[in-house]
């Protein structure tokens, strides 16, 4: 590293044991990047524990949006031996790191700044050791030369309902460890986040982008079991409940959940549910029951690494195939796999529009690392909703209602108390007024009636579409969560002269066989990336197109890629 310092593009990262604020540090700085004019990307991890273990953010930032983390690291903070320990390797040449000395052991490092910030003692002067990490957050202001008043604005903020005393405690904590650097180390790390111009933008989590987009497209009732990394979303939901005349109800279990919502859809209610893999698991029965009587709901499956309750707060996309597929006899559902946070939004509404249009089952597939991770993003916009029940004039002129009319793959849809609009509706097959059924003329035609559901919907959804060059040494397939790192990972290779595109998938069910089709064939080379061990989306390609991608990086270790991971990759595979 020259002399002249880098600004506004940081990795900074902030360890240490569960209870030291460790996640909230990382909402709190990007926050003040985000009021600064600037973008991030925050990643939280910590083990599948109560309480306790290693917990560390990495907060990413850029003038761009930014759309991923990291491998590398700038700035680290060690609040304890363990976080040095695992992450002191990781930080770039002319990087820094910030430790209390009388806490943790000066590592052995080359070509590292070290900062020595008497944290402990700080916290003994300020209030207490609960001001930890914003004291590293005042030392990590003034090692970046950032306007201190970003990040008193946000613990200004955050600290409204305690009163003032804490807020001044904790400001004066913070300025003690902003002074400290300033006198101690004058020149700075090397580093630098200087404002830009401000920007309507939010910082949000994926969960809460879906439980947004879930109100915005009218949902009224929600029905869960709490369960990493779903959980959020029903809290969001529950927390949005009074100000939006919502229904948010705790289940005794997933049966449950599902099954509260499918009947409150059939009262006439928007609702929703949400869970993880094994949750889901629970659930199934319910997903066909929701096809079977043609009742809209829409799933938030967020996954997680299995089999059976595997790593709770890990990600993974090893689901893919189950919500596909999983079933008693074959039953169609729409499947939306969003990538990043704006599309947690408008893709969940979309879910809900299209769940509503074409009563049947919508499921959306999103993981612990797009679920937890939070980014600045443009502020969210809402649409139009639209029903697609009959209103009570209309159900009142029916005559002989037929609810499960054959004339038609997706029949008028009366709801409980609509006169004229009175119908059977059950688990059982059923022949058009929803009695039950068993001619075998009928099953075949009901079975044709479910599945057609999806060839029209597949004309209601927009088609993936080439992101980058038109003529490139590589096309990167991708779904759901991989976006962000693959996008992050095109950048990288753009500095290094190669070109490659990207087809991200954000609806695989119906399946955009035409768009997948035409992608492979006019591509150079393909490679797809995903976070699963048997490469299940390259398998359902080759199921509905017969085309075979040239290259698969899998990955299975419940992490997500880091982008570095995807260009070294790509860089091997093109130089060979």
């Amino acid at each position: 590293m020259d002399d002249k310092p880098i600004t506004n593009d940081l990795c900074w990262k902030i360890g240490g044991p569960a209870g030291f604020g460790i996640a909230s540090a990382g909402t709190v700085f990007a926050t003040a990047c985000m009021r600064a004019g600037l973008n991030a990307f925050v990643l939280s991890e910590n083990p599948s524990l109560i309480r306790g273990g290693h917990n560390h953010v990495t907060v990413h930032v850029k003038e761009r949006q930014v759309g991923s983390h990291l491998a590398r690291t700038d700035v680290l903070v060690a609040l304890d031996q363990q976080t040095m320990d695992n992450h002191v390797a990781k930080i770039v040449k002319g990087g820094g790191v910030i430790f209390d000395p009388d806490e943790v052991k000066t590592p052995e490092v080359h070509d590292v700044k070290l900062f020595n910030v008497p944290i402990k003692r700080l916290c003994q002067e300020n209030g207490g050791l609960i001001l930890r990490n914003t004291i590293a957050m005042g030392a990590t202001a003034g090692l970046l030369d950032f306007e201190p008043r970003f990040l008193e604005s946000v613990l200004k903020d955050n600290f409204a309902k305690k009163g003032d005393k804490v807020i001044d405690m904790n400001l004066n904590a913070f300025k003690a460890g902003y002074d400290y650097v300033k006198k101690e180390y004058p020149s700075g790390s090397g580093f630098v986040l200087s404002k830009r111009k401000p920007n309507d933008n939010v910082l949000v989590s994926g969960n809460a982008a879906v439980a947004f987009g879930a109100v915005s497209a009218g949902c009224t009732f929600m029905s869960a079991y709490p369960m990493t990394p779903a959980t959020s979303v029903f809290e969001t939901m529950a927390s949005l409940a009074k100000d939006y005349g919502l229904v948010v109800r705790q289940a005794e279990d997933e049966i449950a959940a599902v099954n509260q919502a499918i009947g409150a859809s059939f009262a006439g209610a928007i609702s929703m549910t949400g869970t993880s893999g094994g949750g889901f698991c629970l659930m199934v029965e319910g997903l066909g029951l929701s096809m079977q009587s043609e009742m809209p709901v829409v799933i938030i499956e967020s996954q997680r690494p299995g089999p059976a309750t595997g790593m709770a707060t890990r990600t993974a996309q090893g689901d893919l195939r189950f919500i596909l597929h999983c079933s008693t006899d074959d039953s169609p559902r729409l499947v939306l796999t969003p990538g990043d946070m704006e599309e947690c939004f408008s893709v969940t509404a979309k879910a809900f529009e299209l769940t509503e249009k074409y009563q049947m089952p919508a499921v959306v597939m999103v993981d612990k690392f797009l679920s937890l991770s939070y980014a600045t993003t443009p502020a969210f916009k809402g649409g139009d909703n639209k029903r697609y029940i009959m209103t009570d004039r209309d159900a009142s002129k029916l005559k002989n209602y037929k609810r499960y009319d054959l004339t038609d793959c997706v029949s008028p849809r009366a709801v409980p108390g609509q006169k004229g609009g009175q119908h059977w509706a059950s688990s059982y097959e059923h022949d058009e007024y929803g009695h039950e059924s068993e001619d075998k003329t009928n099953k075949i035609r009901m079975s044709q009636k479910r599945f057609c559901k999806l060839d029209l919907a597949a004309k209601d959804v927009p088609q993936p579409k080439i992101h980058g060059h038109s003529k490139a040494d590589m096309t990167i397939i991708g779904w759901g969560s991989t976006k962000g790192p693959i996008r992050e990972a095109i950048a990288l290779l753009e500095e290094k002269g190669v070109k490659v595109n990207h087809l991200h998938l954000n609806i695989i069910s119906p399946f955009p066989e035409q768009a997948i089709t035409k992608a492979i064939k006019d591509a150079s080379k393909t490679i797809i990336v995903e976070n699963n061990q048997s490469g299940q989306l390259a398998g359902i390609i080759k199921e509905r197109t017969g085309l075979d991608v040239d290259y698969t990086l899998l990955k299975y270790d419940g992490r997500n890629f880091f982008p570095e991971e995807i260009s070294g990759h790509i860089v091997k595979i093109l130089e060979r």
